[in-house]
């Protein structure tokens, strides 16, 4: 089975500076140190809506959408 288009960008976004909406209205940015085809993700250095965080980890089927990455390209899971 292959991989589509936003999982693939997801992927190329790895390293780069993101945006993550959660369906609950929690906005993350941080840098995206690894996806996984599921959409599963993990954030560092990240900022929450107001308050600053070290390290976060979003499950796939939570996201509403990113925002960012190598090519500031935009996608939503």
């Amino acid at each position: 089975m292959s991989i589509g288009v936003p999982i693939k960008l997801l992927h190329e976004a790895q390293g780069h500076i993101v945006t993550l909406e959660l369906n609950n209205g929690t906005v993350y940015r941080g840098k995206l140190s690894e996806a996984e085809d599921n959409m599963n993700v993990q954030l560092r250095e990240i900022t929450v809506t107001a308050r600053d965080v070290a390290r976060a980890q979003a499950r796939g089927g939570r996201g509403r959408g990113f925002r960012g990455g190598p090519r500031g390209r935009s996608g939503r899971p």
